[in-house]
Parts: structure tokens; sequence; C-alpha cells
């Protein structure tokens, strides 16, 4: 499965994959608007061996197979604390 990354330029550190290349329309209308522009990041193969920095990809596959998105969204705060 192929995702296309995105990254939000109105909300830090918050990441869109989508099934397919630009098409936004996947996203909810008030998702869309809290997220702002969105600048293309990266095509990723998500086989079930992938491993991702801060996502599970067994996640990532489902969402973008139930709804055609998935949403990275930054760690808390307590967990920047922790880091």
């Amino acid at each position: 499965m192929h995702a296309y990354v995105y990254k939000s330029q109105r909300k830090a550190d918050t990441y869109v994959y989508l099934r397919e290349r630009e098409n936004f329309d996947l996203l909810p209308a008030p998702l869309r608007e809290r997220l702002g522009a969105l600048s293309y990041v990266l095509e990723v193969t998500l086989s079930p061996e992938r491993r991702l920095a801060k996502e599970d990809p067994a996640i990532v596959r489902a969402n973008l197979a139930d709804r055609g998105f998935h949403i990275q969204f930054p760690p808390d705060e307590h967990t920047r604390a922790d880091a």
C-alpha cells in the first residue's frame, strides 16, 4: 500500500497520510479547515515490514483502507517532557 504524506502548515508537527496523491477531498471539511494548507513531504510504501518513526504502520494502513487518510498528531506536552 502506498501513502502520500503531507505536512500541515497551520498545525506544528501534524502530518496527513493519504491513500491517493493530492485527494484532499478524502478529509472531512472541518478537518481540512483546521489543518490549513498542506505541503507534500514524501511517498511511502506501507508494507507489513515497514516501520515508521512515530506511528504504528498497521494502524496507518487500516485508516487508509477504511477512511482514505490517517492523521499523525504531535506528541502531547507530557510526552515531550519525558523524552
